[in-house]
């Protein structure tokens, strides 16, 4: 009984472990997708769609430790066209230097970064949009068209002529950050875009790029500090804040379920104690008749209890990382995705103070589970006298 309640705690310990270290390799793997993207701050207005940014704040930003490339975004929705080929997009006006950013570079998959030269724009694809369109930086003998809704004209349907704003841009590369992205946006230079809309100045964003790639709240709150309460700062995090909530979320239910499952399993230890408890019957009254107090012999079968609970989180822990480092370095189980996604197999990551969590929840359980066997001590008792009493009779 004792081996069957350790085995029990055992395999829920090692699941806990297992299961919240591949949610952290998920949660990892998607933030680096993302951040390897996302600029490290994005300053937007609180009100309004647009907003004309002050040059003087401009280069207060850019003086900033830390700061390497402070960027203006215009977007728009769009409808490009190439041949027979049409596909609704997203397009996205940067300040050409961002090409320069080393791990923006690392994204493209086909031709090389290029967003302005000699005064010519050109235009870097998502991989989705790029197999919409039939396109890559190699095929592309004419250049793409952009359609966008004329905003200085009302809108007349007998005069369809002036009812698009009508642009060509060349395709200089294509890249891939998650299907997401790939699938809607598209890069140009935001002077191409200005063009397009018929703005002067106008940007929706203001996009920071730091040297070491990392946000943190000092840089954060001084930035806020320079631009006003009219305008939000946000850090990568904070840009997909439903995203990193919907993880959490999902890692907090997986967490409790498996806490479920181990309440149950703990059932294993009360009914070993129990056992044990009738099984001792007499040792419990010998030591009774020595004088030893009802609290020594709880505790006895209480420290019995932690000793089961304890030698199965320990091991389950260390089953659990073992399992851990074997996936992280060998990819013992596959995703079965056949090269469809960006990894082949599950992604983990350990965390120490996931291990410290799972650790003191499982032997929180077994410390309640041993307390409820071992406080049956006295009633155990009473029922074995009263049936000894009745065979005597």
């Amino acid at each position: 009984m004792s081996a069957i309640a350790t085995i029990g705690v055992f395999v829920g310990a090692a699941a806990l472990i297992i299961v919240l270290s591949v949610f952290n390799g998920f949660e990892t793997l998607v933030t680096s997708l993302y951040n390897s993207f996302d600029a490290d701050y994005v300053i937007t207005p609180q009100k309004g769609k647009t907003f004309i940014p002050d040059s003087t704040l401009l280069k207060q930003l850019s003086q900033l430790d830390d700061v390497a490339l402070v960027g203006q975004v215009l977007e728009e929705n769009v409808l490009l066209k190439n041949g027979d080929k049409q596909y609704f997009a997203v397009i996205k006006g940067v300040t050409p230097q961002i090409a320069q950013i080393k791990r923006i570079q690392n994204l493209i998959i086909d031709g090389k970064l290029i967003l302005e030269s000699g005064g010519i724009p050109y235009s870097c694809l998502g991989q989705g949009v790029a197999v919409g369109l039939s396109l890559t930086s190699n095929n592309s003998m004419y250049p793409l068209t952009v359609y966008v809704p004329n905003r200085l004209t009302k809108p007349d349907l007998s005069n369809t002529a002036n009812a698009f704003k009508i642009l060509n841009i060349n395709v200089s590369s294509v890249f891939s950050v998650q299907q997401d992205v790939d699938s809607k946006l598209v890069l140009a230079p935001i002077s191409f875009l200005r063009q397009l809309l018929d703005y002067d100045k106008e940007v929706n964003a203001i996009e920071i790029y730091v040297h070491n790639n990392t946000t943190n709240q000092i840089l954060q709150k001084k930035i806020q500090t320079l631009i006003g309460p009219r305008f939000i700062v946000k850090n990568k995090e904070q840009q997909h804040e439903l995203l990193y909530k919907i993880m959490k979320s999902e890692k907090l239910a997986v967490f409790s379920i498996l806490v479920f499952i181990l309440i149950v399993a703990s059932f294993n230890v009360i009914g070993s104690l129990t056992m044990l408890i009738i099984d001792k019957k007499k040792d419990i009254a010998v030591l009774k008749s020595l004088g030893a107090k009802m609290s020594v012999i709880k505790n006895i079968f209480l420290f019995q209890g932690m000793l089961i609970t304890f030698y199965g989180a320990v091991g389950g822990i260390l089953l659990g990382l073992l399992v851990c480092l074997l996936q992280q370095h060998l990819g013992l189980i596959s995703l079965g995705n056949s090269g469809s996604f960006v990894i082949d197999s599950y992604p983990v990551k350990i965390i120490f103070t996931d291990v410290l969590y799972v650790l003191i929840t499982v032997l929180l359980i077994g410390f309640t589970a041993s307390l409820i066997a071992s406080q049956n001590i006295s009633k155990i008792e009473e029922e074995g006298i009263a049936g000894i009493m009745k065979q005597e009779q």
